[in-house]
Protein backbone atom coordinates (compact mmCIF):
# COMPACT_ATOMS: atom_id res chain seq x y z
CA UNK A 1 0.00 0.00 0.00
CA UNK A 2 3.05 2.47 1.39
CA UNK A 3 4.88 1.74 -2.45
CA UNK A 4 1.51 2.12 -4.40
CA UNK A 5 1.33 5.58 -2.57
CA UNK A 6 4.46 6.99 -2.74
CA UNK A 7 4.56 5.59 -6.72
CA UNK A 8 1.42 7.97 -7.19
CA UNK A 9 3.23 10.95 -5.48
CA UNK A 10 6.22 10.29 -7.62
CA UNK A 11 4.81 10.06 -10.63
CA UNK A 12 2.27 13.03 -9.60
CA UNK A 13 5.09 15.60 -8.76
CA UNK A 14 7.45 14.58 -11.96
CA UNK A 15 4.51 14.85 -14.13
CA UNK A 16 4.56 11.17 -14.70
CA UNK A 17 7.91 11.42 -16.17
CA UNK A 18 10.38 9.76 -14.14
CA UNK A 19 13.94 8.31 -14.89
CA UNK A 20 14.43 5.01 -13.90
CA UNK A 21 18.11 4.44 -15.12
CA UNK A 22 19.31 0.77 -14.53
CA UNK A 23 16.04 -0.22 -13.07
CA UNK A 24 17.67 1.53 -9.94
CA UNK A 25 14.20 2.18 -7.92
CA UNK A 26 12.63 -0.84 -9.18
CA UNK A 27 15.66 -2.77 -7.13
CA UNK A 28 15.13 -0.15 -3.99
CA UNK A 29 11.65 -1.08 -3.67
CA UNK A 30 12.18 -4.83 -4.06
CA UNK A 31 15.21 -4.65 -1.87
CA UNK A 32 15.35 -7.22 1.07
CA UNK A 33 17.65 -7.85 3.62
CA UNK A 34 20.56 -6.36 4.89
CA UNK A 35 21.84 -5.76 1.23
CA UNK A 36 19.00 -3.86 0.61
CA UNK A 37 20.28 -1.20 2.73
CA UNK A 38 23.35 -1.41 0.38
CA UNK A 39 20.90 -0.70 -2.63
CA UNK A 40 19.40 1.85 -0.94
CA UNK A 41 22.86 3.58 -0.02
CA UNK A 42 23.74 3.39 -3.34
CA UNK A 43 20.49 4.70 -4.53
CA UNK A 44 20.77 7.66 -2.51
CA UNK A 45 24.17 8.56 -3.64
CA UNK A 46 23.26 8.74 -6.99
CA UNK A 47 20.13 10.70 -6.48
CA UNK A 48 22.45 13.55 -4.65
CA UNK A 49 24.32 14.62 -7.88
CA UNK A 50 22.90 12.77 -11.15
CA UNK A 51 19.57 10.79 -10.71
CA UNK A 52 15.66 12.84 -10.82
CA UNK A 53 14.06 10.05 -9.17
CA UNK A 54 11.98 10.69 -5.90
CA UNK A 55 14.25 10.00 -2.93
CA UNK A 56 10.72 9.15 -1.25
CA UNK A 57 10.87 5.36 -2.92
CA UNK A 58 13.27 3.84 -0.07
CA UNK A 59 10.67 4.27 2.45
CA UNK A 60 8.55 1.61 0.56
CA UNK A 61 11.73 -0.99 0.45
CA UNK A 62 10.75 -4.04 1.88
CA UNK A 63 13.36 -5.46 3.62
CA UNK A 64 13.61 -7.54 6.38
CA UNK A 65 16.37 -7.07 8.79
CA UNK A 66 14.71 -9.01 12.01
CA UNK A 67 13.95 -5.69 13.59
CA UNK A 68 10.49 -3.69 14.35
CA UNK A 69 8.80 -1.10 12.11
CA UNK A 70 10.21 1.80 14.08
CA UNK A 71 13.53 0.26 13.82
CA UNK A 72 13.15 -0.41 9.97
CA UNK A 73 12.35 2.79 9.06
CA UNK A 74 14.73 4.32 10.90
CA UNK A 75 17.23 2.60 9.65
CA UNK A 76 16.51 3.01 5.87
CA UNK A 77 16.24 6.98 7.05
CA UNK A 78 19.76 7.00 8.15
CA UNK A 79 21.28 4.52 5.38
CA UNK A 80 19.77 7.09 2.84
CA UNK A 81 20.48 10.19 4.51
CA UNK A 82 23.91 9.02 4.62
CA UNK A 83 24.17 7.50 0.85
CA UNK A 84 22.80 11.24 -0.22
CA UNK A 85 25.35 13.29 2.08
CA UNK A 86 27.97 11.39 0.47
CA UNK A 87 26.53 11.84 -3.08
CA UNK A 88 25.84 15.59 -2.16
CA UNK A 89 29.73 15.93 -1.25
CA UNK A 90 30.68 14.73 -5.18
CA UNK A 91 27.88 16.82 -6.56
CA UNK A 92 28.88 19.90 -4.61
CA UNK A 93 32.87 18.98 -5.70
CA UNK A 94 31.54 18.91 -9.59
CA UNK A 95 29.85 21.87 -9.18
CA UNK A 96 32.87 23.97 -7.88
CA UNK A 97 34.43 22.65 -10.62
CA UNK A 98 32.08 23.94 -13.01
CA UNK A 99 31.64 26.71 -12.06
CA UNK A 100 35.36 27.20 -12.14
CA UNK A 101 34.21 26.61 -15.90
CA UNK A 102 33.49 29.17 -18.72
CA UNK A 103 32.18 26.81 -21.06
CA UNK A 104 29.90 25.07 -18.39
CA UNK A 105 28.43 28.23 -17.55
CA UNK A 106 27.68 29.66 -21.26
CA UNK A 107 26.68 26.21 -22.45
CA UNK A 108 24.37 26.61 -19.34
CA UNK A 109 23.18 30.17 -20.30
CA UNK A 110 22.25 29.08 -23.69
CA UNK A 111 20.15 26.36 -23.16
CA UNK A 112 16.32 26.12 -23.67
CA UNK A 113 15.92 26.45 -19.80
CA UNK A 114 18.18 29.32 -18.17
CA UNK A 115 19.00 26.99 -15.25
CA UNK A 116 21.89 30.28 -14.14
CA UNK A 117 19.32 32.53 -14.04
CA UNK A 118 16.87 30.41 -12.08
CA UNK A 119 18.99 29.04 -9.74
CA UNK A 120 20.23 32.48 -8.99
CA UNK A 121 16.73 34.36 -9.11
CA UNK A 122 15.36 31.48 -6.29
CA UNK A 123 17.60 29.20 -4.91
CA UNK A 124 20.55 31.10 -4.41
CA UNK A 125 18.20 34.01 -2.93
CA UNK A 126 17.08 31.03 -0.40
CA UNK A 127 21.07 30.22 -0.54
CA UNK A 128 21.79 33.64 0.56
CA UNK A 129 19.31 34.31 3.55
CA UNK A 130 19.21 30.74 4.87
CA UNK A 131 22.34 29.00 4.08
CA UNK A 132 23.18 25.84 5.19
CA UNK A 133 19.89 25.68 6.92
CA UNK A 134 18.27 27.04 3.66
CA UNK A 135 19.33 23.67 1.91
CA UNK A 136 18.24 21.84 4.60
CA UNK A 137 14.93 23.37 4.05
CA UNK A 138 14.97 23.09 0.94
CA UNK A 139 15.93 19.26 0.81
CA UNK A 140 13.25 18.51 3.22
CA UNK A 141 10.13 19.10 0.82
CA UNK A 142 8.78 15.52 -0.33
CA UNK A 143 9.14 15.01 -4.25
CA UNK A 144 11.10 18.23 -4.97
CA UNK A 145 14.11 16.79 -7.13
CA UNK A 146 17.29 17.21 -4.52
CA UNK A 147 19.77 17.18 -7.78
CA UNK A 148 18.18 20.72 -7.97
CA UNK A 149 19.06 21.93 -4.68
CA UNK A 150 21.96 20.35 -4.56
CA UNK A 151 23.91 21.95 -7.42
CA UNK A 152 22.07 25.22 -6.86
CA UNK A 153 23.17 25.73 -3.20
CA UNK A 154 26.83 24.67 -4.29
CA UNK A 155 27.20 28.08 -6.35
CA UNK A 156 27.11 30.10 -3.34
CA UNK A 157 28.40 27.77 -0.32
CA UNK A 158 32.35 26.11 0.43
CA UNK A 159 32.12 24.28 3.65
CA UNK A 160 32.07 20.08 2.48
CA UNK A 161 31.34 19.22 5.92
CA UNK A 162 28.53 21.58 6.48
CA UNK A 163 26.82 21.20 3.34
CA UNK A 164 27.08 17.30 3.89
CA UNK A 165 25.26 18.15 7.41
CA UNK A 166 22.84 20.02 5.33
CA UNK A 167 21.93 17.28 3.06
CA UNK A 168 21.74 14.57 5.78
CA UNK A 169 19.27 16.84 7.65
CA UNK A 170 17.58 17.78 4.86
CA UNK A 171 16.83 14.14 3.71
CA UNK A 172 16.47 13.14 7.14
CA UNK A 173 13.64 15.63 7.37
CA UNK A 174 12.30 14.44 4.25
CA UNK A 175 11.95 11.25 4.85
CA UNK A 176 10.31 11.88 8.36
CA UNK A 177 7.48 14.68 6.46
CA UNK A 178 6.95 11.49 4.49
CA UNK A 179 6.52 9.20 6.91
CA UNK A 180 4.25 11.76 8.97
CA UNK A 181 1.89 12.48 5.73
CA UNK A 182 1.46 8.77 4.94
CA UNK A 183 1.06 7.60 8.52
CA UNK A 184 -1.90 11.00 8.62
CA UNK A 185 -3.33 9.41 5.59
CA UNK A 186 -3.88 6.00 6.57
CA UNK A 187 -5.20 7.48 10.04
CA UNK A 188 -8.08 9.29 7.98
CA UNK A 189 -8.65 6.65 5.70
Amino acid sequence: MLSGLLAAFADAATGGVVLDLFGLQAAVETATGWLGLVIIGVYSFLIAFILPLPSEVVLAAPLDLGLGQSLRLGTIILVSGAGKAVGSVFAFHIGHEAKQSGPVIRALQRSRFDVVEWSEKKTVAVARKWGYVGLAMALSVPFFPDTLSIYAFTILEEDYVKFAAATFVGSVGRLLVTVGAGAAVFAIS
